[in-house]
């Protein structure tokens, strides 16, 4: 039987925000074109380095000499479909870690089965909500588009399984983070219902992931970690924004100046 997760200390994601400013990984983003200067900016803003590279001949080039890579599927393409297909197949032979942010699985057929194809091609870590989780596991969802109508505590058994069946970690995100291995899991109860109310802040907490995955030592805390961190900044910024716009502002900022001792 599974053991019901426990909150992710604040200590061990401190101690991974550390880890994440002294090597400052540098990400190959291969993500949805609603979302770039937002999703460069929170790397920036967390102390990675963002670069987007799209051009299939050098995508595969880049991922090699990248410290991680996400691939988004919010606006795939044909073309963009080849340019992540080459790019995953290069970090896969340099053994860099990449992770899926499978936007809208389930809801439409081209990027659900484009998904499903490159599950068994290892990603580190799959960042997804709970409807996301659940198509990919085969299971009804009530996403409506990039939104989920489902509770990630509903989903945390098939991204066990799904962690499980692919060997990789899963997050599965919402009101409540889970993170598993399929084994472990952490969660994470931070956050802010703002954040649902500006585009692009999960598609950028992916990003994050995919940068904590570079990490040396437990990969399972350090994803926590990348929830906990984006969370945290979103709570806190919340109380000083006069809505949407000065969020999405305020929540770079804040990523800024993050301090291990707000983590905690």
């Amino acid at each position: 039987m599974n053991v019901e997760p426990a909150e992710l200390p604040g200590l061990a994601a401190a101690t991974s925000l550390a880890l994440l400013r002294q090597h400052a990984p540098l990400v190959h983003c291969l993500t949805n074109d609603v979302v770039q200067a937002f999703t460069a900016n929170t790397l920036l803003a967390v102390g990675a380095a963002p670069a987007m590279v799209i051009e299939p001949r050098e995508a595969a080039q880049f991922s090699a000499v990248a410290d991680a890579l996400l691939i988004n599927i919010g606006t795939l393409t044909e073309r963009r479909g080849v340019s992540m297909l080459a790019a995953i197949e290069a970090a896969n032979q340099a053994g860099t870690p990449w992770v899926l942010d499978p936007v809208a699985v389930g809801a439409l057929t081209f990027r659900t089965e484009f998904a499903l194809s490159v599950l068994p091609l290892k990603p580190a870590a799959i960042r997804a909500n709970a409807s996301e989780i659940l198509a990919l596991a085969g299971q009804p969802a009530l996403g409506r588009g990039v939104d989920s109508a489902d509770d990630s505590r509903h989903a945390l058994p098939f991204a066990r399984r799904l962690a499980e069946e692919y060997g990789t970690l899963v997050a599965v995100t919402g009101r409540v983070d889970f993170i598993t291995d399929g084994e472990r899991a952490w969660s994470v109860a931070d956050g802010d219902i703002m954040m649902t109310r500006v585009t692009g802040t999960g598609c950028a907490l992916s990003a994050v992931v995919a940068a904590f995955c570079a990490l040396p030592g437990d990969r399972l805390q350090h994803v926590a970690a990348a929830c906990r961190v984006m969370a945290r900044a979103g709570r806190l910024t919340a109380p000083e924004s006069a809505g949407p716009g000065s969020f999405a502002v305020g929540l770079l900022d804040r990523l800024y100046r993050l301090q291990g001792e707000d983590l905690q």
